[in-house]
C-alpha cells in the first residue's frame, strides 16, 4: 500500500499537525500518511491528534532527531465521538 509523505521538519507545535490534518482531510478513508517532525513535542501531538479524531497512528519511531509517524486516515463512515 503507498503512502503519502509530509515533510514537516523544522516547524514547530502546532504546524505539524495542522498541516497532517490538512493533508489527512484531502485523502480516503484507509489511506497512510507519514509524517516527518523533529518537534519533541510532535509525539505527544500526534497522539492526540489521532485519539480526538479517530485516525490510527499506527506506528512511531525516531532517528537521528527526525520523528516518523505513520497515520491511517479513519474511514468516512466512522464518527471519531463513537466508541
Amino acid at each position: 500500500m503507498s503512502e503519502t509523505v509530509l515533510d514537516v521538519k523544522g516547524m514547530a507545535c502546532p504546524l505539524p499537525v495542522l498541516r497532517a490534518n490538512r493533508s489527512l482531510r484531502g485523502m480516503k478513508g484507509g489511506e497512510r500518511l507519514r509524517v516527518l517532525a523533529t518537534d519533541r513535542a510532535a509525539v505527544a501531538d500526534f497522539q492526540a491528534f489521532c485519539r480526538e479524531t479517530g485516525h490510527d497512528l499506527l506506528a512511531w519511531s525516531e532517528e537521528a532527531g527526525v520523528f516518523s509517524f505513520v497515520i491511517r486516515r479513519r474511514p468516512e463512515d466512522r464518527d471519531p465521538k463513537d466508541p
